[in-house]
C-alpha cells in the first residue's frame, strides 16, 4: 500500500521490504496515456496559449516528433517545450508564414536555474523573476493540467502490466518513477487499482527520476537488484545515472514488451542474469525505434 508520508519524507525514509527493487514509469509505459495527453491536451494548449494558430499543423507535427516519436520522447514538459520552439523556429515554412515563435529565453533560464521543473517550481521562480514569458508559461502548464484532468479518464494500463505487478510483488519493492504531477499519478494508478501494488508513487514534485531512484535505493540494495522499467531514452539515462538496470517498453510494441517482461525478463532479473548481454540486446532494439533527427530535415 502507498505510504501516507509527505512526498520528500516518503522517499528519504523509504526502507526495503524485499531484496529487489523495481521502478516503473507511468505514461507510455504502464498506461497508454502518452498519445492522448500530448495530442489532445499538450498540443492544443501550446497552439492556443502561445498564439501559434497560424502554424497549427506544423506545431502538431513538431510537438509529436519531440514528445512521442524521437529520442526526446518523455522529456520534462519545459525542456520539451523549448525543443519544440527551437525546431519550429528553424523550419523554413514557419519563416515563410511570418509566424513568431517564442524565443523562450526566460524559460531557458528557469530550466538552468536548478529550480524544480514543476508547476510549483515555476511559480516560485516567476515570483522572484517576473516576466511576461513566465506568466504565459504558467498559463500554459495550468491549461495542460486542466485538459488532462478533464480528458484522461478511463485509460487502462497496457495488457500485461497488472500481471507483471502481481508477479513482482512478492519479490520486489515497487515504486512509480515519473515526471508526471503527483495528483495525476495518484488518480490514474488509483482509478485502475494498481496503486495497491505500489510501495510509493513518486512524481515531478519529488525531483527527477534520477533523484527518485537514488533516494529510494542508494545503499539499500545490491547494484544488480535495482531495475527501472521505462519507455523513453530519458528513462534509460536515469537508470544509468542511478546505477540501475533498465528494461525498455518499446513504443508501438508496449504489450509485446510487457509479455516478454512477465514471461522472460523478470526471471532473468530475479536470477541475476539480466545485466550484460541480455540487457544490451533489449536496449539496442529499443534505441532503433526512436530517431534523433526529424523527418522534415
Amino acid at each position: 500500500m502507498i505510504t501516507q508520508l509527505e512526498p520528500a519524507a516518503a522517499l528519504s525514509s523509504f526502507r526495503p521490504g524485499h531484496r529487489f527493487f523495481v521502478g516503473i514509469d507511468s505514461d507510455g509505459c504502464a498506461f497508454d496515456a502518452m498519445e492522448i495527453k500530448h495530442k489532445e491536451c499538450f498540443i492544443p494548449a501550446t497552439i492556443r496559449v502561445w498564439g501559434l494558430q497560424a502554424a497549427s499543423t506544423l506545431v502538431r507535427e513538431t510537438a509529436e516528433f519531440v514528445n512521442l516519436y524521437s529520442t526526446t520522447r518523455g522529456q520534462n514538459r519545459w525542456i520539451a517545450l523549448v525543443r519544440v520552439f527551437d525546431l519550429l523556429a528553424a523550419r523554413p515554412e514557419i519563416r515563410a508564414r511570418g509566424v513568431r515563435v517564442p524565443a523562450s529565453n526566460r524559460l531557458r533560464e528557469f530550466i538552468a536555474s536548478g529550480a524544480p521543473l514543476s508547476a510549483a517550481g515555476l511559480r516560485a521562480y516567476a515570483a522572484a523573476h517576473p516576466d511576461p514569458e513566465l506568466t504565459t508559461a504558467l498559463e500554459w502548464t495550468t491549461a495542460v493540467d486542466a485538459a488532462i484532468a478533464a480528458m484522461v479518464t478511463g485509460v487502462p494500463p497496457f495488457v500485461g502490466v497488472r500481471e507483471s505487478l502481481q508477479a513482482m510483488s512478492g519479490d520486489a519493492d515497487l515504486l512509480v518513477v515519473s515526471a508526471t504531477p503527483l495528483e495525476a499519478l495518484q488518480r490514474e494508478w488509483g482509478e485502475h487499482g494498481l496503486a495497491d501494488y505500489m510501495d510509493l508513487i513518486a512524481g515531478q514534485e519529488m525531483g527527477t527520476k534520477v533523484d527518485h531512484l537514488r533516494l529510494a535505493t542508494a545503499g539499500r540494495y545490491d547494484p544488480d537488484h535495482v531495475l527501472l522499467i521505462g519507455d523513453a531514452p530519458g528513462d534509460r539515462d536515469a537508470a544509468v545515472a542511478a546505477g540501475a538496470l533498465f528494461y525498455p517498453i518499446n513504443p508501438g510494441h508496449e504489450e509485446d514488451s510487457w509479455r516478454r517482461f512477465h514471461s522472460e525478463a523478470l526471471g532473468h532479473f530475479l536470477a541475476g542474469t539480466y545485466a550484460g548481454g541480455y540487457q544490451e540486446v533489449l536496449v539496442h532494439e529499443f534505441e532503433a525505434l526512436l530517431p534523433s533527427s526529424p523527418p522534415w530535415l
